[in-house]
C-alpha cells in the first residue's frame, strides 16, 4: 500500500516555504528530500539565508521579493524592543511581524505560482501566508508542527503561557478566564492579522494567530507523539501526530564525522546549548560550563558561532569542549544529560536520543517546550532565561541521581519510533491531492 501512495505522487509539483529560522527549516528538509527520492518536483521559497542549504540539497530555490530579509542578525535593528523580557510585548512584536510579513509571503507565492503551478505547499506551522494561499490561490496546504500544540482547548491553558494542564475545576475556570482575556492582551498583533485577512476577503474572527494557521490548512502535521502533547479530549480533524521528525542527514562518507578522544575519559557527559537565535551567551552557555568546568563531568558545548573562540579562552579546561557546530547525532549518543534552552527541534532529538534534560528557556514559545519536559518527568524546568551556575549544576545532579528522568525519557523515545513520519507525510499528501481542496476545520 506504501509503495502505491509513493507512486501516486510520482511527478506532483511541490513547493516548501518556512519562517527564517532554523527550527522552522531544519526539519522540512528530511520530507523535501524523501519527496524529491520518489519522484516529485520539489522546490523552495525562502530567505536567502538558506539558499546555500537549500542549493546544497540539490534543491531549485526561489527567493524573496517583495516579503523582506527577516533573520537573526538583524531582528533587532528591524523591530527594535523586540528583545523585552516581557513576554507579552515579545509576543505581539514577533506576531505584529508576522502578520504583515504574512501578506509579503503570499504575493511572492501568488507569481511564483504563475512560473511554478505547484499543486502542494508543505510549510512550517507558524508560515503567516498559510491562509492567504489556501483560501485566495486554492492551493492546499500541510503544515509541519514545528513547536508544541498550540489550537485551543478547554483542557489547556492559552498557548504561550508556559502553563501546565488544570489540575482541578477552579484552575480550569481561571484558565476559561485566561481565555477570555488573551485577545485583549494580543490585541494589536491579532487586530492588524484579522484586518489583512478582511481585506483578502478571509474571515476567522476572535481566533488566536497560532489557531488561524491550524485551522487553515488541509493537513497539520505535529512532529512528536500524545506522550508529549498534553490530554485533550478532542484534536481537529485535520491534526495529526507524526513521531520524531529528523532533519536531512547527508551521506556520512560526504562529511567528516565529529569525534573528541575526551569522550573516551570521562563517565559522566553533558551537552549545552542555547539553539541559533539567542546570541547572549551569558544566558546559558556560560553558566552551565561554570557549573561544570574543572569537575569530572565532560561538558560539550556548542555555540553556533557565537563567541566561540573567546569562550574556548575563558573555559581552558581538559573537561571542556567548545564547538561552533556538532552534528547532534554524532555527540547525542555520548552524552548523559542535554541542558537546553527549549528549542523544539533539539529537545526532539534529545528524547530519541533517551537524553533526560535541563531547560531553561522562556520566549519564542520555548516556554511551552520546557513545560512539557518537566510536566512529562522528562528533565528539569528551570523557568528562567538566566539560571544561576549553581541551579545548572543542581538540576544536573538531580537527574544523575534520580532514574524516573532517564525511564521516561526512554518510554518517549520508545512511543516516537511507532510513528514512521515519512510514511505518514505521504499518506497525508496522497490524502489532500485526492479529496480535500474544499477541506473545512472540523474540531
Amino acid at each position: 500500500m506504501e509503495n502505491l501512495l509513493k507512486e501516486s505522487l510520482m511527478g506532483k509539483t511541490i513547493l516548501f516555504s518556512n519562517l527564517p529560522a532554523d527550527g522552522h527549516f531544519n526539519p522540512l528538509t528530511g520530507i523535501a528530500k524523501f519527496l524529491q527520492g520518489i519522484g516529485c518536483d520539489v522546490r523552495w521559497f525562502a530567505s536567502r539565508l538558506y539558499k546555500d542549504r537549500i542549493e546544497r540539497l540539490g534543491i531549485p530555490y526561489y527567493a524573496l521579493i517583495n516579503a523582506p530579509e527577516v533573520n537573526a542578525g538583524n531582528l533587532v535593528k528591524l523591530v527594535p524592543g523586540i528583545t523585552t523580557n516581557d513576554p507579552l510585548k515579545r509576543s505581539n512584536m514577533y506576531r505584529s511581524l508576522y502578520a504583515t510579513n504574512g501578506k509579503l509571503y503570499y504575493e511572492d507565492i501568488r507569481a511564483l505560482h504563475e512560473v511554478f503551478p505547484f499543486d502542494l505547499l508543505i510549510c512550517d506551522s507558524f508560515f503567516p501566508a498559510i491562509p492567504f494561499i489556501k483560501h485566495n490561490l486554492g492551493i492546499p496546504v500541510i503544515s509541519i508542527g514545528v513547536v508544541p500544540l498550540a489550537e485551543d482547548s478547554p483542557e489547556t491553558a492559552p498557548y504561550g503561557l508556559g502553563l501546565h494542564p488544570p489540575k482541578d475545576d477552579e484552575e480550569k475556570s481561571g484558565y476559561a478566564e485566561l481565555y477570555r482575556q488573551m485577545p485583549q492582551k494580543f490585541k494589536e498583533s491579532s487586530d492588524l492579522f484579522q484586518a489583512l485577512l478582511n481585506e483578502a476577503d478571509i474571515s476567522y474572527p476572535g481566533l488566536s494567530y497560532e489557531n488561524i494557521l491550524i485551522r487553515s490548512v488541509d493537513r497539520y502535521l505535529q512532529i512528536g507523539s500524545p506522550g508529549f502533547e498534553y490530554p485533550r479530549e478532542r484534536l481537529g480533524a485535520n491534526i495529526r501526530f507524526i513521531g520524531g521528525l529528523l532533519p536531512f542527514r547527508p551521506d556520512p562518507q560526504e562529511n567528516k564525522p565529529w569525534f573528541d578522544e575526551k569522550l573516551l575519559r570521562y563517565d559522566k557527559v553533558v551537552l549545552v546549548t542555547q539553539g541559533t537565535i539567542e546570541l547572549d551567551t551569558r544566558k546559558l552557555l556560560e553558566p552551565t560550563l561554570d557549573a561544570f568546568a574543572g569537575t569530572d563531568t565532560l561538558i560539550i558545548a556548542t555555540t553556533s558561532g557565537n563567541n566561540t573562540d573567546k569562550l574556548r579562552e575563558k573555559y581552558n579546561a581538559d573537561n571542556v569542549i567548545i564547538e561552533a557546530f556538532i552534528p547532534f547525532d554524532q555527540v547525542m549518543p555520548h552524552v548523559d544529560v542535554y541542558v537546553t534552552n527549549g528549542g523544539y527541534g533539539g529537545v526532539i532529538l534529545g528524547i530519541l536520543y533517551g537524553l533526560p534534560m535541563v531547560a531553561a528557556g522562556l520566549h519564542e514559545g520555548k516556554n511551552e517546550v520546557c513545560a512539557r519536559i518537566a510536566y512529562f518527568d522528562l528533565g528539569i524546568d528551570l523557568q528562567t532565561e538566566n539560571p544561576t551556575s549553581a541551579q545548572v549544576r543542581e538540576a544536573v545532579d538531580r537527574i544523575f541521581l534520580d532514574v524516573k528522568y532517564k525511564k521516561a525519557v526512554s518510554r518517549l523515545a520508545a512511543e516516537f519510533l511507532n510513528y514512521d513520519g515519512q510514511a505518514l507525510v505521504v499518506e497525508a499528501i496522497h490524502e489532500v491531492l485526492s479529496n480535500s481542496r474544499t477541506w473545512e476545520y472540523d474540531a
